[in-house]
């Protein structure tokens, strides 16, 4: 980060879970933590008990209809949502159901002023908050987690980095993988150029700033075809 950056406006994350522990606990170092120190970004978690009304905190009950496991209630998470709101606000329910959260959804979201993310548990949230308080439903892959907090923390990363100042060099975020939707980063090398009989192919210390650039683009062709071969529409 820039010493003495000041920042031009704050983004709010409000992170609504049952664990809000979990969702700070990797939101405390390195980058994100420099960036909520300058005054780039706030972040704090709520837990959705401390709006639930009944003596034993509740915040689940069984499906209406029958089927196993146990619902998020609507109350708790609608009095919780609108004490956070404002006009332009953005709420996010963090799903497996949802958007698959990729680095141009990360870019879209950090355009935004103020973020709630509210993360699922059990069995997930009644639809009648997602039918009238979500704007977005997201998704971070095809894999259950244990619960959304895990979830949050990650879109949090992934959107504070891209946020302006938070990064030392404005143009790191540019270079690194997914800024090109569609292919992976080159292999990367440093010193020693001879490391246990491993060598640093030589077109990298060569000087030659052109045909740097074609061989990275070659070798991110060849990782993108052999490790995914989807974004290339190949798998």
């Amino acid at each position: 980060m820039i010493r003495g950056y000041k920042a031009a406006r704050t983004m709010r994350i409000d992170i609504l879970t049952l664990f809000p522990e979990i969702a700070l606990a990797p939101l405390g170092e390195s980058i994100i933590k420099r960036a909520q120190a300058a005054g780039i970004v706030e972040i704090h978690a709520h837990n959705i008990r401390d709006w639930a009304t009944d003596k034993h905190r509740r915040t689940d009950d069984t499906l209406c209809g029958g089927g196993q496991g146990m619902l998020m209630l609507p109350g708790p998470i609608f009095d919780a949502i609108e004490a956070l709101r404002r006009p332009e606000s953005k709420v996010v329910l963090m799903t497996p159901q949802g958007r698959v959260f990729k680095q141009a959804v990360a870019r879209e979201l950090s355009q935004e002023t103020h973020l709630i993310l509210l993360c699922g548990h059990y069995e997930g949230v009644d639809h009648r908050v997602i039918e009238q308080l979500v704007d977005l439903e997201l998704s971070i892959g095809d894999y259950v987690l244990t619960n959304g907090a895990i979830a949050a923390a990650v879109v949090t990363d992934a959107i504070v980095r891209l946020l302006p100042g938070a990064l030392g060099d404005e143009r790191s975020h540019q270079d690194e993988s997914f800024s090109d939707p569609n292919l992976l980063e080159a292999p990367a090398y440093t010193r020693p150029t001879n490391f246990r009989g491993m060598k640093v192919p030589d077109v990298l210390i060569s000087g030659h700033h052109a045909k740097i650039e074609a061989w990275k683009k070659e070798q991110a062709l060849e990782r993108t075809r052999r490790n995914r071969p989807d974004l290339l529409g190949g798998g």
